[in-house]
């Protein structure tokens, strides 16, 4: 069976809520807006740096297509257009 001591009972530890002291004297809260916002600005450089863009109509979608087309054909074209200096030869 099991003894029964004097000793005090074990205290609880204190609920984490939005208040408690988390880590250097910030709250939970302060830590997480900080750490949001620090996310927040690592997306917002990401999307700035590789301009990451959503069309966002058919409109726009079917605009980009046609403009790489377009390039496409260009640079094809190009390719079979002989060098300057061959095209300004003068034959004799």
């Amino acid at each position: 069976f099991s003894q029964a001591t004097t000793a005090p009972p074990k205290k609880k530890p204190d609920p984490v809520t939005s208040e408690t002291v988390v880590i250097w004297g910030l709250r939970l809260w302060q830590v997480v807006g900080i750490f949001a916002l620090f996310v927040l600005s690592i997306i917002i450089t990401l999307c700035c740096i590789f301009k990451c863009r959503i069309p966002r109509t058919r409109k726009e979608i079917e605009a980009r297509y046609a403009q790489r087309q377009a390039a496409k054909n260009y640079a094809d074209k190009l390719d079979t257009v002989p060098p300057l200096n061959e095209l300004t030869e003068i034959p004799g």
